[in-house]
């Protein structure tokens, strides 16, 4: 038997086939693929501690926060989710250092298969980790753009034709749109007014994922520490930021971002 236990953050994942997923436990990485198959159990004593400023906190506001972190934060800022509010080229940030080194940088749009066809936008540097994260099993770039808010723009444009979230349930049952992605992006393109199509991107590579699933769940479960501070069961799969526990049960990790947990194996 062996055991870990600290504050957890999302699960790095490495494109490989299947995907190769570790869990920031602490100051160790679990490598999670090893674990498939096997019975682990995830103890939560119910500490939460803020992943700003390590705070204990006892709600986790934005996905890791304490409430003043969620306010003030260049991390937790609307742009984050909504990149069209970006006003870092203008000059107004939360913090304006921060938002040049994140905000004033190449972005791209893209869009990905994780159920049907979405359209999201991501920093040019968190390619193809971003469609890890989403469950994406395809993915191809559409537009390049030298900031967040033109990115958001476009994204804003496409969201009347595409859905901007995952569909989480879809993304476990691997419920998938047989699309073309090729020829959905010169469809997407289109659909752009003049002005924003001369940010196409000419990359037309369709990148394919294949995650570590031993099952596919047929009603998927969600669980968390909140409601269940002990969850125990067979890891049958790993998908998106999701553990999947004897075939129906699925646990968000990025969800519990900053949650103190004891993991058995």
């Amino acid at each position: 038997m062996t055991e870990y236990h600290g504050n957890i953050l999302k699960m790095e994942a490495e494109p490989a086939n299947p995907v190769r997923y570790s869990l920031p436990i602490g100051d160790k990485f679990v490598d999670m693929n090893e674990l498939l198959g096997r019975p682990i159990q995830l103890v939560c004593n119910g500490q939460i501690n803020c992943i700003a400023c390590g705070k204990r906190t006892k709600t986790s506001y934005g996905q890791g926060f304490c409430y003043n972190c969620f306010r003030s934060v260049p991390e937790a800022d609307a742009s984050v989710v909504h990149p069209e509010m970006s006003r870092a080229e203008f000059g107004i940030a939360r913090d304006l250092e921060w938002a040049k080194a994140n905000d004033l940088i190449p972005h791209y749009v893209y869009l990905a298969i994780t159920g049907d066809v979405k359209v999201g936008v991501t920093r040019e540097h968190q390619l193809p980790t971003r469609w890890l994260d989403q469950g994406a099993i395809q993915a191809i770039r559409l537009a390049k753009t030298p900031n967040r808010h033109i990115a958001g723009i476009i994204e804003t444009f496409l969201k009347q034709h595409y859905h901007d979230i995952t569909n989480w349930h879809d993304m476990l049952q691997n419920v998938i749109a047989h699309v073309d992605l090729l020829a959905e992006k010169d469809k997407a393109v289109s659909l752009l007014p003049t002005e924003l199509q001369q940010y196409r991107d000419d990359n037309q590579t369709v990148a394919v994922f294949n995650y570590p699933v031993q099952y596919l769940p047929q009603k998927p479960v969600s669980l968390t520490f909140d409601k269940t501070p002990e969850i125990s069961g067979t890891l049958t799969g790993i998908k998106g930021q999701y553990l999947l526990l004897d075939g129906n049960n699925a646990l968000s990790i990025r969800r519990h971002n900053g949650y103190f947990i004891q993991l058995i194996t």
